[in-house]
C-alpha cells in the first residue's frame, strides 16, 4: 500500500504541473486580451502598451509561465490585476461554498443511489424495472429545467426554501442547510439514476456468486449475507464511481453556481476567463487538480482495501 500511495504522489505531481501549463497556455490562446479588459474600451495605444509591459504581456508566454510558477511553488499565486483582490485569499473564500456543494451532492447521490439499487437487487421484479425507469428519467431530465422548476415550486411557489444565495455554516447551520437543498437535489438526480443501476447490476452479479449460496447454507442471516460479503464485493465499481462522481460535480458547479448565485469557485472561473484574469485562472485550476489528485487517491485507497489484489499492481 505504501508503494501504491508512492507512485500515486508520483504521478500527481506531474499532472499538477501538466495541468497548469496546459491552463496557461490555453487562457494566453484564447481571443482578448488582460490589458484591454482593464483599460475598457476607450484607450491609447502607448498605455495600452505601457500597461502590458507592467503586467509582462509583452514577454513570451512560457517565460510568464515560469515566473508564475517560481511564485507558486513558494506559495504566492499572486493577486488579480483587475480586482486588486489575493488569490489565495479569494479561492479559501469560496472553496467552502463548492465543497458544501460537491460534498453533500455526492453523500446524497451515493447513499440514495445504493440504496436503491440495493434494495432493488435484493427484492427484483416490479421495484427492478421502476429503478430502470427512474434511471431514464434520471438520463433524460435536463438539469437546467429541473433546477428552474424546483427553485419555480420550493423557492416561489411554496416559499419553503431560498432561491438564490448561501449561508455559511459557522453562520447558521440550520440555514446553510437550507441554502445548499435545491443545488444538492439539482446535481444529485442525474447521478442518482446511475448508482441505482450500477450498484443494482453489481448486487445481482454478486449474489449469483457460490460464496452468497454458501453462506446461506450455513444459516447466515439474509441481512449478513447481503449488506456484509455481497454489497462489500459489489462495492468496487461503485467506489470508482463515487470518486469519478465528486470528480464530475467540479464542472457541474459552473452551472448550479450561477443558477443559484452561489459564491464558489465555479462562478470565480467564469468570471475570471471572461476578463482573462490568468492569475486568478491558474489558481481555480490549481485547485480543481488538487481536489482531483486527492478524491484519485482516497478512491485507489478504497479500492485497495476492497480489492487486496490492487495493492500489488
Amino acid at each position: 500500500m505504501g508503494r501504491l500511495i508512492a507512485r500515486r504522489l508520483v504521478v500527481s505531481v506531474a499532472l499538477v504541473f501538466v495541468v497548469s501549463l496546459a491552463a496557461f497556455l490555453l487562457q494566453s490562446a484564447a481571443p482578448g486580451d488582460l490589458a484591454r479588459s482593464i483599460l475598457g474600451q476607450n484607450f491609447s495605444v502607448p498605455a495600452y502598451e505601457q500597461l502590458r509591459h507592467q503586467l509582462g504581456l509583452d514577454q513570451p508566454v512560457l517565460t510568464q509561465y515560469w515566473h508564475w510558477l517560481r511564485d507558486a511553488l513558494h506559495g504566492d499565486l499572486g493577486s488579480s490585476p483587475i480586482s486588486g483582490l489575493s488569490v489565495a485569499d479569494e479561492i479559501s473564500h469560496r472553496l467552502p461554498v463548492t465543497l458544501s456543494l460537491i460534498g453533500c451532492a455526492t453523500t446524497v447521490t451515493t447513499l440514495v443511489g445504493v440504496a436503491l439499487g440495493v434494495v432493488s437487487a435484493v427484492h427484483g421484479g416490479r421495484l427492478g424495472r421502476v429503478v430502470d425507469v427512474l434511471s431514464l428519467i434520471g438520463y433524460a431530465l435536463p438539469s437546467f429545467w429541473f433546477a428552474l422548476t424546483m427553485v419555480t415550486l420550493f423557492a416561489v411557489t411554496v416559499q419553503l426554501l431560498p432561491a438564490t444565495g448561501y449561508v455559511a455554516l459557522g453562520a447558521s447551520p440550520a440555514g446553510w442547510a437550507r441554502s445548499l437543498v435545491l443545488p444538492v437535489a439539482t446535481l444529485a438526480l442525474p447521478g442518482i439514476a446511475v448508482f441505482a443501476k450500477q450498484t443494482r447490476d453489481a448486487m445481482l452479479e454478486a449474489l449469483s456468486r457460490d460464496y452468497v449460496t454458501a453462506l446461506r447454507a450455513n444459516g447466515v442471516p439474509e441481512a449478513s449475507v447481503v449488506l456484509r460479503h455481497a454489497l462489500r464485493n459489489a462495492g468496487i465499481p461503485v467506489v470508482t464511481l463515487v470518486g469519478l462522481t465528486f470528480i464530475g460535480l467540479l464542472s457541474g458547479t459552473v452551472f448550479v453556481e450561477s443558477v443559484f448565485a452561489m459564491p464558489g469557485l465555479g462562478g470565480l472561473a467564469v468570471q475570471a476567463t471572461s476578463l482573462h484574469d490568468i492569475r486568478m485562472i491558474q489558481g481555480v485550476v490549481v485547485v480543481f487538480t488538487v481536489i482531483v489528485v486527492v478524491v484519485n487517491l482516497v478512491v485507489d485507497l478504497a479500492y485497495g482495501w476492497l480489492n487486496p489484489k490492487a495493492r500489488i499492481r
